[in-house]
This record gives C-alpha cells, structure tokens and sequence, in this order.
C-alpha cells in the first residue's frame, strides 16, 4: 500500500512541477517541436539527470535495484514513431495533455481518448505482434554504460556538463 501512496505522491509533485515549469501549455508545445522554444527540452533533461543521479546513488548505497527492461527495436521504433506522430498532431504529449484537462483545457481529451483506444488496440494485437514485430531486434536488458563499456559516474558527469552547457547555449540564444 505504501507503494500506492509512494507512487500517487510522487505523481501529484510531478504534475506540480509541470505546471509550474508551464510545460503543459499548448505553445511550449509546439514550440518544442518546431524548435523554436526549448522549456520541455530543459524540464524533461533536467528530470531526467535528476533520477539518473538518484537512481544509481540508490543503487551504489545499495538502496535499490535497477530492474531494466529488454531493448526490443521491433517495438521501440514504432512506438517512438507513434508517439511522435500524436505529439505532432495533438500538441501534446501523453502526460502533458493529462495536465492539460487539470488545468481546464480539454482539447488534452483527444489525447487521453487517444491513449486509451491506442492500449486497447494494442491489447488487441498483442497476440500477433507478440511473436512477430515485438521479437524483431531484442538486445537483452542493456544499459548505456554498459554498451559504452564505462562506469556509469563517468557517463553522468559527462552528460551533466554536457547538459550545463547546453542549457547556457539555450539561455544566451534566448530558446
């Protein structure tokens, strides 16, 4: 239960920061994806090395245990390509048009309708895909220092300042 509330607590912040980082709006959106705004670049980098950093601290304290999920091509290609063609379309993403209706705009509906008839569709053809698309290109459960074949700090302290810098390019070129 305590994973529940864990889980529910851990949501409610995120979608705080979310609206706070006012990367629910429909034009931040938009903006991302014509790269003429880089708000979601910025919120969602910075989210990201904030829980790499916590995730393999934990790990290393022995806090945690990674379980990674196998890189399967057959169903990260598509997938990918699917949810880039909805964001496109929508102006939003999964999570963003959620917080779009907490905030009272419901053209985030189509997105959420979206994501509903999407998993039952894909319940639907689980079956076929299962042994076919979804067998196609699995590399097993990998990690990005392992592929590099480097420890995983170096990697996050490469990407921190790599990020760093990116970050002041993104303030100075006003994105």
């Amino acid at each position: 239960m305590m994973t529940l509330a864990y889980g529910l607590i851990t949501g409610i912040l995120f979608g705080f920061l979310l609206q706070k980082g006012r990367v629910l709006r429909y034009d931040k959106q938009v903006g991302a994806l014509r790269l003429l705004d880089m708000t979601i670049v910025k919120f969602m980098l910075s989210s990201v090395l904030v829980g790499m950093i916590g995730v393999y601290l934990l790990k290393d304290l022995g806090l945690a245990k990674l379980s990674i999920k196998p890189m399967i091509l057959g169903g990260v290609i598509p997938g990918g390509l699917l949810f880039g063609i909805g964001w496109g379309i929508l102006g939003y993403c999964p999570g963003t048009s959620v917080g779009a209706v907490g905030e009272g705009r419901w053209d985030g509906i189509w997105g959420i309708l979206g994501m509903l008839v999407g998993a039952a569709l894909f319940a639907e053809v689980y079956p076929a895909v299962n042994q076919t698309l979804l067998a196609w290109g699995d590399l097993g459960k990998i990690t990005l220092p392992e592929v590099l074949g480097v420890n995983h700090w170096i990697l996050i302290v490469l990407l921190v300042t790599g990020s760093f810098f990116l970050f002041r390019w993104f303030e100075k070129t006003n994105l």
